[in-house]
């Protein structure tokens, strides 16, 4: 059985105690559920990609709970430092050069010399990486490749019973993941997400390079199908074809079934967004249709994952 918590203190020390017995805990950020468990035990995280069926070559995101225990794990030079001040705690991962002695299981850098590292801004989850006092690795909360959690019940639909336990904290207020920024070199935008790519670029001065690599990922998020749902997803769709369930978004969607913002907001379509996936594959007898989306703001962490969910899966086995 998973156990349901909730966020008083007696929850949150059950959650850290879970945590500290090398148990998997899910947890609420602002961005989506993770899934978390010490960063620094092998068994753990070896859990971590058994509960997920995840693979193993696709790093994860340390959580921690203050600057000080993330420079322990990570080289901050002073532009991280600039980044972080400005950016922390929030929805913004940082991939920084991983310190030698900083004791992170090589399961969760997937072996590089780099480690994914972010402080989160939800009073949840940072109550909680306090209570526990360590790092955290925490993925989001759902079977490898599918559609990520806003709600603790989107993780009881994907891990119950593979986990020990659910934090439930209510919706996620961002709904998509953390932008990854790669700093372990010229800064580069690994991933778009809760920060818009344009807020990091006036921070820096400069342009971002852009993306990582499908093969060999050295930053969550980077997989060519991701994100996806049982049904197919046609992204783009003006209308819908027969069979299909369509998302809107803005004016012209009316008659859409689902709608990410009728009004046109990027901010509230984010949030909504795997939510209102999660909807259209439960009554869709065929695919999913999805209005286009402008691709600036979020709007480029709404269409990257979008452009993930509508990808050819990979073949089975």
């Amino acid at each position: 059985m998973t156990e349901l918590l909730s966020t008083d203190r007696p929850g949150l020390a059950r959650a850290a105690t879970l945590l500290a017995g090398g148990e998997l805990v899910a947890f609420p950020t602002e961005t989506v559920y993770g899934l978390g468990g010490d960063a620094r035990s092998d068994r753990a995280v070896a859990r971590i990609f058994e509960a997920k069926g995840r693979p193993r070559f696709n790093p994860l995101i340390v959580h921690v709970a203050d600057m000080a225990t993330a420079r322990r794990i990570a080289v901050f030079d002073p532009l991280a430092e600039k980044i972080a001040d400005a950016f922390w705690p929030g929805p913004l991962t940082l991939v920084l050069p991983l310190r030698p002695e900083a004791g992170i299981s090589p399961l969760v850098t997937a072996g590089l010399p780099s480690v994914a590292i972010r402080l989160p801004e939800h009073s949840v989850a940072r109550a909680l990486l306090t209570a526990f006092g360590g790092p955290v690795a925490a993925p989001s909360a759902n079977p490898s490749g599918r559609v990520s959690p806003t709600r603790a019940a989107h993780v009881l639909a994907g891990l119950e019973g593979r986990i020990a336990a659910v934090v439930d904290g209510g919706p996620c207020a961002v709904g998509v993941e953390s932008t990854i920024l790669g700093l372990a070199g010229a800064p580069r935008l690994l991933r778009p997400g809760g920060i818009p790519a344009e807020a990091l670029v006036a921070c820096l001065g400069h342009p971002l390079a852009a993306g990582g690599d499908e093969a060999r990922p050295n930053a969550p998020g980077q997989l060519a199908s991701h994100y996806a749902p049982g049904a197919p997803v046609r992204v783009g769709a003006t209308e819908k074809r027969p069979g299909e369930v369509w998302i809107g978004f803005g004016k012209g969607t009316e008659a859409a079934e689902l709608n990410l913002s009728p009004s046109g907001d990027l901010v509230e379509a984010a949030a909504n967004l795997f939510h209102l996936l999660r909807e259209a594959d439960r009554i869709a007898t065929g695919g999913i249709a999805v209005a286009p989306v402008p691709d600036r703001g979020l709007g480029r962490a709404i269409n990257d994952r979008l452009r993930r969910a509508a990808a050819p899966r990979p073949a089975a086995g």
